[in-house]
């Protein structure tokens, strides 16, 4: 049994995690293309051609983190206290998340590349990994909605990965179903309160 004294409140590192996704989703704008990047005043095709994938990298990584900020917090509300391995493995997410911008800038540019999009990829995945593992971490083995719903993400983001491989323009389409793990946490977390309320009377 872990002493109490040993236990770190999480609380002190969701100041950090607000900062690091507050940063993070920030920058991911950063390389929009500016008014100084054109020659003169842009054509609609010129505008669409300069920020179409961009635009596309853009909302696909800022959603995904968004949704990994929801998870985060649920989580640290859930466990307000983590052991030193806790604190470290989240220490990694943090960073996995700060990294997100750069990624995210190399696949707006090219998103045709193989190589760039099984990169972007294999960070999503490896964000959602580490995700899940924390959710392991807070609440064990038990089959309970997030650790279920962070489970469904990995798996979504393999896939994903797995399908830049062979067509980089179609991963996106398989990431996109990761905006519907909360959606299935929803769910499961109805059909788990209903079962416990029957399983009572």
């Amino acid at each position: 049994m872990t002493d109490q004294r040993d236990l770190f409140e999480m609380r002190r590192l969701e100041a950090l995690s607000n900062t690091i996704f507050g940063v993070a989703m920030t920058l991911l704008a950063y390389d929009l293309p500016r008014a100084g990047q054109f020659a003169g005043v842009p054509g609609w095709t010129e505008l669409f051609g300069a920020y179409r994938a961009r635009l596309i990298a853009l909302m696909l990584s800022f959603i995904i983190a968004g949704l990994f900020w929801i998870s985060h917090h649920r989580r640290l509300a859930l466990a307000p206290h983590g052991t030193r391995g806790t604190v470290f493995i989240n220490l990694l997410f943090l960073m996995s998340i700060i990294i997100l911008p750069a990624t995210n800038s190399l696949y707006g540019a090219f998103s045709d590349s193989s190589m760039i999009v099984v990169i972007y990829g294999a960070h999503l995945t490896m964000i959602s990994a580490l995700n899940a593992l924390l959710w392991v971490r807070a609440v064990g083995l038990h089959a309970r909605p997030e650790l279920v719903s962070a489970a469904t993400g990995v798996a979504i983001f393999v896939c994903g990965t797995a399908v830049a491989t062979v067509s980089p323009s179609a991963a996106r389409y398989v990431w996109y179903l990761a905006f519907g793990t909360p959606v299935l946490a929803y769910i499961l977390g109805r059909r788990t309160r209903r079962a416990a309320l029957e399983t009572s009377r």
